[in-house]
């Protein structure tokens, strides 16, 4: 994952808000940086691991989500401590992500997360919006439906961490 790029004061957005939208723009260009997540065999391990956090390990509520080539963005509702949560996650995926690109026990994921208290159905609605049309945003498909890694994907409506390609690796 890319390192954010150092602002100075002068130049940074009024907002934390604006300050996440700008460096996510930055990342949806996929300019530089590691592209795992691009690799669909990464992507499913991702995807199965927050289906495992929600359905199986009963974590959190899992409500929107879309996997990019160089990040992920989730939005949930936890049942532990979002840094529980969080670890969980991202160690199994990590595990899951080393052991298909044959690099095991490598740093995967950035140590930061970037996270927001959702405070009525109004934003929460904006932010389900606004992480299933990343890929749209990103000039990757037409309609937020299209893009495969995502919880717009009617494939993904009602599946279940059972329903998962089986050619995922085991924890």
């Amino acid at each position: 994952m890319p390192r954010k790029r150092d602002m100075s004061a002068q130049h940074l957005p009024a907002t934390e808000g604006r300050r996440f939208a700008l460096f996510d723009q930055e990342l949806d260009r996929a300019l530089s940086g590691p592209m795992w997540l691009a690799d669909p065999r990464i992507a499913i391990a991702v995807v199965h691991t927050l289906f495992t956090a929600d359905k199986q390990w009963k974590l959190c509520d899992l409500s929107a989500w879309v996997v990019m080539s160089n990040h992920v963005h989730i939005l949930l509702r936890p049942h532990k401590p979002l840094r529980e949560v969080t670890r969980a996650i991202k160690s199994t995926s990590a595990r899951q992500a080393n052991g298909i690109l044959g690099t095991t026990g490598q740093p995967f994921w950035q140590d930061e997360s970037y996270d927001h208290w959702v405070r009525n159905d109004r934003e929460f609605e904006h932010i389900v919006g606004y992480i299933e049309r990343n890929p749209v945003r990103a000039g990757l498909v037409q309609r937020a439906e299209e893009w495969p890694w995502s919880s717009a994907c009617e494939e993904f409506k009602n599946w279940q961490v059972g329903d998962l390609p089986h050619y995922l690796p085991h924890n």
